[in-house]
């Protein structure tokens, strides 16, 4: 047997292609299909949010599925953030290489293999998981006695979402006590409560209505906490539809916002609060015309360059909108006579319709300050799915 070709000989490191734009480049300059990132917005974005959390005296730890960039997670940490959330801990490995010190997975972790990662990531950041069963628990507690490492472990309590996490304050407490028990492997770390399904409901009243209900379970389980003697440090969840409300809610102690950095189609549809300001569009599709016919264009980026489970990406030009996408080709076409012209091979942005998938299909982050790349950032979790 030929041992250079063999399965056990080969690579296993994915080769990166070649960033599609340089530091101090024009936008114009740009390769495409590519993913822009507007600076001055993002920075913008973040400010609004964590300056709300900060006068509302609730910390922000912002979820890093949305961009599973290193780069942007510092700029989130620079600006107040207690540290990131992810969402697998194949996430959390790559941005605690990338230098993340404090990472919250919003997960649960099974099987042994997980468990003994996760106890030896706690060996060298500060980590903390989620469970919502006791295997979850002594599986974490075997690992962590292995390694003699500590973790941070939250119950997860389901507050509407219907998805994960224990359905009861009494349950709540025993998985909490299982936990407690099993130190110094595990700490008890509080409550993840977070109600994903709120995010889009497109009226202020709605959302309002479920995260009331949220913060009933949530208050609930953190007082059958107190009386059975376990401290409560931590109430964590909320996301960029709601987290003013689980800021006002008294409650809450730790927000996780991740879409607000870049913002999407999906989310700007939301009406917003009265006392609620625009979160900025920051992440932009960029596609050249690469085929063109009378009231139709043919860009050269496609479902391998949008996530479209949320809907279609939107054409920032005149007079356009997109009418479909393949593999990789996006039509557009013109509305009416007033629709602004097009050449073969003018460049276009597109908002795409939901970020985080669509961060996930890219390797590089173009990040631009009005028509000039300022950095050129690696997406570090790209494709970190276990």
């Amino acid at each position: 047997m030929n041992t250079a070709t063999s399965p056990t000989a080969a690579t296993t490191a994915r080769v990166i292609p070649p960033a599609p734009a340089r530091i101090g480049c024009p936008l114009a300059d740009v390769d495409t299909p590519a993913l822009l990132l507007d600076l001055d917005v993002m920075d913008a974005n973040i400010a609004q949010v964590h300056g709300r959390a900060q006068r509302a005296g609730v910390r922000v730890r912002p979820h890093a599925k949305a961009h599973k960039c290193a780069a942007v997670a510092q700029r989130q940490i620079a600006a107040g953030a207690q540290g990131v959330c992810c969402q697998k801990l194949g996430e959390a490995e790559a941005l605690a290489a990338a230098g993340i010190t404090d990472i919250l997975v919003t997960n649960e972790l099974v099987g042994m293999a997980k468990a003994r990662r996760a106890a030896q990531l706690a060996g060298r950041i500060r980590l903390a998981v989620c469970a919502d069963h006791p295997l979850q628990v002594q599986q974490l507690a075997d690992a962590t006695r292995e390694a003699g490492t500590c973790l941070d472990v939250l119950v997860e309590l389901d507050v509407g979402q219907g998805r994960c996490g224990v359905t009861s304050a009494s349950a709540a407490v025993a998985l909490a006590q299982a936990i407690a028990a099993a130190a110094p492997g595990l700490r008890f770390a509080g409550l993840h409560a977070y109600h994903g399904g709120a995010q889009h409901l497109r009226s202020p009243t709605e959302r309002q209505a479920a995260i009331a209900g949220a913060v009933v379970r949530a208050r609930e389980a953190v007082a059958a906490l107190a009386a059975a003697g376990l401290p409560c440090p931590t109430v964590t969840g909320a996301g960029t539809g709601t987290y003013a409300l689980e800021a006002a809610s008294g409650v809450y102690t730790e927000l996780q916002p991740g879409s607000y950095v870049l913002m999407d189609v999906d989310y700007a549809a939301n009406t917003l609060a009265e006392d609620s300001a625009p979160l900025g569009h920051a992440l932009f599709g960029w596609c050249s015309v690469i085929s063109l016919r009378p009231g139709q264009a043919v860009l050269d980026g496609g479902l391998k360059a949008f996530g479209v489970d949320a809907g279609l990406p939107r054409v920032l030009h005149p007079g356009w909108q997109v009418k479909g996408i393949s593999d990789e080709h996006t039509v557009i076409v013109s509305t009416g006579a007033d629709a602004a012209p097009l050449a073969v091979g003018d460049k276009l942005r597109l908002i795409p319709g939901h970020c985080d998938p669509t961060v996930n299909l890219h390797d590089w982050l173009v990040a631009i300050r009005g028509e000039t790349v300022e950095a050129v950032w690696p997406v570090d979790a790209r494709g970190a799915m276990f």
